[in-house]
């Protein structure tokens, strides 16, 4: 996986979003290039969910933290909006979303999506807000606790 580092980090308008996602998603289906899969100083991930609602295949490009067991961790934001990403509701989703493939610019795999909470929530927040504040910045938009996933390997691709 990518190595992550603290650069400046400027929020897009959360109506642009979609497309910045949708297009980053194509790079990252079509190139391995560091430009592609670290933006803004984060490394970024590809992951594909099921739509709980549609049943149809979605997939999301998610800047993701390393937590200290080297286990991607990503901040459900959705730049500070008063509701969960799409994303969050159809992963946290067991039936649809037993497992999830992730892609990363190295390896791919399948996962767990593990949503934390409580002292290990806390725990994770304080460090991954240390090295990316802006998060914090976006806790402050929204009476919603911002989710934590953290997503854990279970066989490969």
């Amino acid at each position: 996986m990518a190595e992550q580092t603290s650069e400046e980090f400027e929020t897009p308008d959360r109506s642009g979003i979609p497309d910045i996602t949708r297009a980053h998603v194509s790079e990252m289906e079509s190139s391995n290039a560091d430009g592609v899969w670290v933006r803004a100083g984060m490394a970024h991930m590809l992951v594909r969910t099921i739509g709980r609602k549609s049943g149809k295949e979605h997939k999301v490009a998610l800047p993701y933290w390393l937590d200290a067991g080297e286990r991607p961790i990503v901040v459900a934001s959705y730049a500070g909006a008063d509701n969960h990403p799409a994303w969050f509701h159809n992963l946290a989703d067991k039936t649809a979303n037993p497992e999830l493939f992730c892609r990363f610019q190295h390896e791919d795999f399948w996962a767990e999506a593990v949503i934390l909470d409580g002292e290990e929530y806390a725990s994770i927040w304080e460090a991954l807000t240390r090295d990316r504040p802006f998060y914090c910045d976006y806790q402050k938009l929204t009476e919603r606790r911002l989710p934590l996933v953290r997503f854990v390997k279970k066989r490969g691709a």
